[in-house]
């Protein structure tokens, strides 16, 4: 995972400040996500769409409930788009999130080898798109740009619906302003904080 750069002009970079700044993020008192995500991976693992469809529409219908934003259309797709690189190398794209349709699309199946995706991978990709919609509709951001604020609300999010701890990622800074996470520190660490680099909550 890697941050966008800042952008250049004064009105958007405060609002990129302000989300890069924002890591923490109102959790639900109650497991009403953890079922919802519970019947995701039922369904995941079903492998019928229309059963997924309908789990991923009520984890985000309670979860919007809960931030009171209206709830975002969602569709589950088969198998993600792969762009194939002329100089080499591909990217596969799990999920997207229309600020102007407000729609969600997640995709349940590799690209290559068509199985569907893990628990895992999907959960945080329903995750991260949800934030993308809750950054504009209820944080009050004019856009919703990929801060190391918003990876680590997204984290936040997904370990609650599975249940898990959040992870503390470190964060190595790269050219043109942008922060990159750096797995091998984070394998590496005890837990104290690397000189230079920036320690967050972030997903998988």
């Amino acid at each position: 995972m890697i941050t966008d750069r800042p952008p250049r002009k004064a009105a958007l970079l405060a609002g990129f400040r302000a989300s890069d700044q924002r890591t923490e993020l109102q959790l639900p008192p109650d497991p009403r996500l953890q079922l919802r995500a519970q019947a995701i991976e039922a369904s995941l693992k079903g492998g019928k769409p229309p059963a997924l469809l309908h789990a991923c529409s009520e984890f985000l219908r309670v979860a919007a409930d809960f931030y009171r934003v209206e709830s975002p259309g969602i569709r589950v797709l088969a198998a993600r788009p792969l762009r194939v690189y002329e100089g080499g190398g591909s990217m596969e794209l799990f999920g997207d999130y229309n600020l102007g349709t407000r729609l969600i699309r997640v995709w349940m199946r590799t690209a290559v080898r068509r199985q569907v995706t893990s628990v895992g991978t999907f959960l945080s990709t329903l995750c991260h798109e949800f934030c993308h919609h809750l950054d504009c509709r209820g944080l009050g951001f004019r856009a919703s740009p990929h801060t190391r604020g918003f990876y680590a609300r997204a984290a936040i999010l997904y370990h609650h619906a599975r249940g898990t701890p959040v992870k503390r990622l470190v964060w190595k800074k790269m050219p043109g302003n942008r922060w990159l996470i750096d797995w091998s520190a984070m394998r590496a660490s005890t837990g104290a904080r690397p000189a230079s680099s920036s320690v967050t909550a972030a997903g998988q």
